[in-house]
């Protein structure tokens, strides 16, 4: 009976160093399969995929940062306005240019007898009660954003990004 109980004792040691090879097999498959998950929803590119190739190459190819330039207009823009009631108001506004192109800006300085002719029109063309809220004078700005760009297109030239008020006085 002595002779029984050896042979039982082997099978449960290779039971066990199985039982070791499939843990270490497990935790090394979910470590990979973890960062492939993160990866994937992070948006990186698996090594070997020829899809993420190809995007990657795409990313590569961003456009520069090009910081904005500006020009100020020196003399302000003066006009009356109409308020209600039939009431004449001043409007005063000092503008800048702004624009990604130097070359739309010394355009802009080139034309501006003409340019600054328009921004009257179109500031004299605005309603009292308009330039007095917020949205009122987000609105005359794109008005003489485009006015800028029709100036300047109808030249020729490159259009600026937008005009920006540095001082704005209506009474």
């Amino acid at each position: 009976m002595a002779e029984n109980n050896e042979p039982a004792a082997e099978p449960a040691q290779k039971g066990k160093l199985k039982m070791i090879i499939m843990l270490v097999i497990i935790v090394v498959l979910a470590i990979a399969l973890s960062i492939v998950g993160t990866l994937w929803f992070l948006g990186g590119s698996l090594p070997g995929m020829a899809s993420d190739e190809g995007e990657a190459t795409e990313e590569t190819v961003e456009e520069t940062f090009v910081p904005s330039i500006y020009v100020e207009l020196k003399k302000a823009v003066v006009t009356t306005v109409q308020a209600g009631g039939g009431r004449q108001r001043y409007a005063q506004v000092y503008l800048a240019l702004e624009a990604k192109d130097p070359q739309a800006l010394a355009a802009a300085e080139l034309h501006m007898p003409l340019i600054r002719s328009q921004l009257v029109t179109v500031l004299g063309s605005s309603k009292f009660e308009d330039l007095q809220t917020p949205e009122g004078r987000q609105g005359l700005a794109e008005r003489m954003s485009t006015t800028v760009n029709q100036v300047l297109e109808q030249e020729g030239e490159p259009a600026i990004k937008r005009v920006l008020f540095r001082n704005f006085v209506v009474q």
